[in-house]
């Protein structure tokens, strides 16, 4: 028994429902393999950046996911660092990963704090919202088999153990940490494996907020000598995560530990409920290679990090979002023989600016900042206690405003996109100014009927115009993407600062927002750069 399918994606969790929804937006056929028969509330990744939430705007589940969320609107998105949860304040970071609710001219969507497993759900609901999407749940994939001409895919039923074909132009390993994927590939991680243990719980405690004042946080770092750790609210009635590091070789502590130790955190004799343990390794790890020429791998599958700034699902969303406009040009016929080589060209060097980061925030958590003085009384206690303060807001400052990471990732030098001549932006962790270098992230513009200038981009190539760009230009470059069959939207808004902020007449927009040509004219050129950008340069 064979079905059929123009992409296979083995993996339904975020990663793959987003490169689902890449595809199915497009009309292009997308089958999802998933062990997994329903979503498991792991504590796992809890904020969703300013760029993921770009893509859920685009995806048209924006409101839809905030509405989700468990914390009200104007619940502040603060980290605060304290020597227990009812002890003494250290630090603060206000707006943390920009999750504030107002309107910066950088970007279209703040953050959003809220659940992995709440995200996933959107996910899935506008995945099998589309018609070219199918869920294959409890369902196992097995192996593949490779030709010049597409892919087949083994699957099982786990229930019943009835195998099946699944045949694809193009086959997507987003299974997570243990792909399944990669290891039929023969593909091997390289780096530092599991240089850290850590034990992460979802918890009940009735009634927390009711023990004592307790500033409104998304996140509260537990700095002490007994129980490092850290925790905030993760649900509903009452439900928060907590989290600790572990030694390498340290038994997983039972219930009775576990709890004795969040109530030391606390600094509080709460009752407890454990809900959900999850155990976990730190890595720093990036696959050899991210494919063949009709396999490839996202998200976890081709690189892990340690969870701290809010990278995790995050950047495997911007695997989904590259690689998903470049399988539809494919699957479509528009895309030339080398986009699919420029999907590894472009993420690698990402992924690892994001992992060095990662690992460089894992090197300073709660275990390493505490003092024996932290929790005297008196002068000599609160000195030491400002002291750590300060020091906590120079070094964690890089963790949790991260704009710079999160917007300043650029493609500058990819094969499919077209020098300027200018220099590639500097990057920076926390700073982000706009750019259109080509390679870069299109600049953000809110108008003046206060729509964002991305909601004009079109699923396809967008050719932004301002007024002074010349007609003949504008339609040389809208025939030569009309000869190739390069799907392409014409923008011409009004606005004067347009031209300022992008430093040029004329910029040609990929369907990730990032630019892929800007110039002044095209012209003879026009046909050059098309070829160019969809990967048919000679």
């Amino acid at each position: 028994m064979t079905e059929r399918a123009d992409v296979v994606i083995i993996g339904a969790g975020p990663v793959g429902l987003a490169l689902a929804i890449e595809l199915g937006m497009r009309g292009v056929r997308a089958t999802l393999v998933e062990e997994n028969d329903r979503i498991a509330p792991q504590p796992r990744a809890k904020t969703t950046n300013v760029r993921s939430m770009e893509h859920m705007r685009r995806w048209g589940i924006a409101a839809a996911l905030r509405a989700s969320a468990p914390l009200p609107a104007d619940y502040p998105t603060d980290v605060i660092f304290t020597t227990r949860l009812f002890g003494h304040r250290l630090a603060r970071f206000e707006n943390a990963f920009n999750g504030y609710r107002v309107r910066d001219e950088r970007y279209s969507e703040p953050a959003q704090w809220v659940p992995q497993f709440k995200v996933e759900a959107a996910l899935r609901r506008r995945a099998l919202s589309l018609p070219g999407v199918t869920l294959h749940a409890a369902t196992r994939f097995l192996s593949l088999v490779e030709t010049p001409a597409g892919v087949s895919a083994e699957v099982e039923d786990i229930a019943s153990g009835a195998r099946r074909q699944i045949a694809a132009s193009y086959l997507v390993g987003a299974d997570g940490a243990r792909s399944q994927v990669r290891r039929v590939l023969d593909i091997a991680m390289q780096g530092r494996h599991a240089f850290g243990f850590n034990l992460n719980y979802v918890i009940r405690v009735p009634g927390l907020r009711q023990f004592g004042a307790l500033d409104p946080a998304i996140m509260y770092w537990l700095v002490n000598q007994d129980s490092p750790a850290a925790t905030g609210p993760m649900d509903q009635d009452d439900v928060w995560f907590y989290g600790f590091l572990r030694g390498k070789d340290e038994p997983p502590p039972d219930d009775a530990a576990v709890k004795a130790r969040i109530r030391r955190s606390f600094g509080r004799d709460v009752d407890v409920e454990i809900l959900v343990t999850d155990a976990w390794a730190a890595h720093s790890l990036i696959a050899e290679r991210y494919g063949t020429a009709r396999v490839h791998l996202a998200g976890d599958a081709c690189h892990l990090h340690p969870p701290f700034g809010g990278y995790g699902m995050n950047l495997g969303l911007g695997d989904s979002v590259d690689l998903g406009w470049k399988l539809a040009a494919m699957v479509q016929g528009w895309g030339g023989a080398a986009l699919l080589d420029s999907y590894a060209a472009e993420r690698r060097p990402v992924h690892r600016r994001v992992i060095d980061e990662a690992v460089a925030n894992y090197a300073l958590l709660s275990d390493h900042l505490a003092r024996p003085e932290i929790e005297q009384d008196g002068a000599a206690g609160a000195a030491v206690r400002r002291a750590l303060g300060d020091a906590i807001l120079t070094g964690k400052a890089r963790e949790f405003h991260t704009l710079g990471v999160v917007l300043g990732a650029q493609y500058s030098g990819s094969p499919i996109v077209v020098p300027d001549g200018s220099a590639a932006p500097p990057e920076h962790t926390s700073d982000y100014v706009p750019s259109a270098h080509p390679g870069c992230l299109a600049p953000h513009l809110w108008l003046a009927d206060g729509s964002s200038l991305y909601d004009g981009f079109g699923l396809g190539f967008t050719l932004l115009a301002t007024p002074a760009a010349a007609a003949a230009s504008v339609a040389a470059l809208a025939g030569a993407a009309q000869a190739a069959g390069l799907p392409l939207t014409v923008l011409r808004p009004e606005d004067g600062r347009i031209a300022a902020l992008y430093q040029a007449a004329l910029t040609l927009i990929r369907p990730d927002q990032h630019v892929a040509w800007r110039g002044d004219a095209a012209g003879a050129d026009a046909a050059g750069i098309i070829a160019r950008v969809r990967g048919a340069a000679p």
